[in-house]
């Protein structure tokens, strides 16, 4: 059998390029002791895996040139050489971009395909949302009566954000997006109390009329404007969560600062990064909480599929460029 997989040619300078990548062929591999044979039926790509391309020193290893790219994946065994893992179990992971991946059973966690679709493992109930719980939650200290302000809000996490900040009772809940279709889903199906397309003007300008009180909490996914714009908002005792900046990843100068971090004097605000790596240990909690709202509908969810792997290049490339509304999936 065949496994075909992407491999990271040469490291991306701005925006990733196709003849920066290739999808190579090679042979199917058997797994060792304590290891498992799954085969990948869902893909993740996520906005943080662009930091992997790149040498510079980060929170996590780069991905290796001329070998086999990573990110969250979810399957079937087809081959278990591991005690507690059988053939048909199906497994989440992080061997991804690959069609078939060989992973140590510690590193396989068994999920249940009758509970919910396999796919959201990957977004919802997965690490998307993971980092939206525990970034609102623990990070940006959320509490009851709170206005929350989320960009990138019709993402993956940031809709999960404004949904479960409405479900614990701020008392305000504004997102931003980049399309007047995206804005319309926030308010109409997400719950959002406002919602507004940051092509249409200042970002300031349009969060002001959005939330003429002030924000208690900004979760921010964009960085740059969006961030500068929160900070004039911010409320006394204000929290700032900084999850991504994905408005600068592509960068290949430094990008300025917000002009008005001075202001957190006044407000007492206080501006947190954390990663979801740090707060595995909320996993029970935020299944057993959020996991009912999944199903009871009280929480939505929705995700853009793109089928083949010949397309995860493409389906990245559309993360970048904000083209998804929820998660983004490859299935294969």
């Amino acid at each position: 059998m065949i496994n075909r997989e992407w491999h990271l040619l040469s490291r991306p300078v701005g925006w990733p390029k196709p003849e920066d990548f290739a999808l190579v062929e090679a042979e199917v591999p058997t797994p060792g002791e304590g290891q498992v044979l799954v085969r990948n039926a869902y893909l993740s790509v996520d906005p943080y895996m662009r930091g992997r391309m790149s040498a510079a020193k980060s929170y996590v290893a780069p991905f290796e040139l001329g070998k086999a790219m990573q990110g969250g994946a979810v399957g079937e065994v087809v081959a278990s050489n591991a005690e507690g893992i059988a053939v048909g179990d199906h497994v989440l992971h992080f061997l991804g971009w690959r069609e078939y991946a060989v992973v140590r059973a510690e590193n396989a966690v068994k999920v249940d395909p009758a509970a919910a679709p396999l796919s959201a493992y990957l977004g919802v109930l997965g690490m998307t949302g993971l980092t939206a719980y525990a970034g609102l939650l623990r990070t940006a200290a959320f509490k009851e009566g709170d206005a929350v302000f989320v960009s990138g809000a019709a993402g993956a996490v940031g809709s999960q954000v404004g949904q479960i900040a409405k479900l614990k009772g701020a008392s305000r809940v504004i997102g931003s997006a980049g399309s007047d279709d995206k804005v319309k889903l926030l308010v109409e199906e997400y719950g959002f109390d406002a919602a507004f397309n940051y092509k249409d003007g200042k970002v300031s300008e349009q969060l002001r009329a959005a939330a003429p009180d002030g924000v208690d909490v900004y979760f921010d996914n964009v960085g740059g404007d969006h961030l500068e714009a929160a900070i004039g908002s911010l409320n006394q005792g204000g929290r700032i969560a900084v999850c991504g900046m994905i408005s600068v990843y592509n960068n290949t100068e430094p990008a300025p600062g917000p002009r008005n971090l001075a202001r957190l004097i006044q407000t007492r605000g206080r501006i947190e990064g954390f990663l979801v790596g740090d707060h595995y240990d909320l996993q029970p909690q935020f299944v057993a909480e959020v996991g009912p709202w999944v199903a009871s509908g009280a929480l939505k969810y929705r995700e853009t599929v793109v089928e083949g792997i010949e397309n995860n290049l493409e389906a990245f490339l559309g993360v970048l460029r904000g083209d998804n509304t929820g998660k983004m999936i490859v299935k294969l």
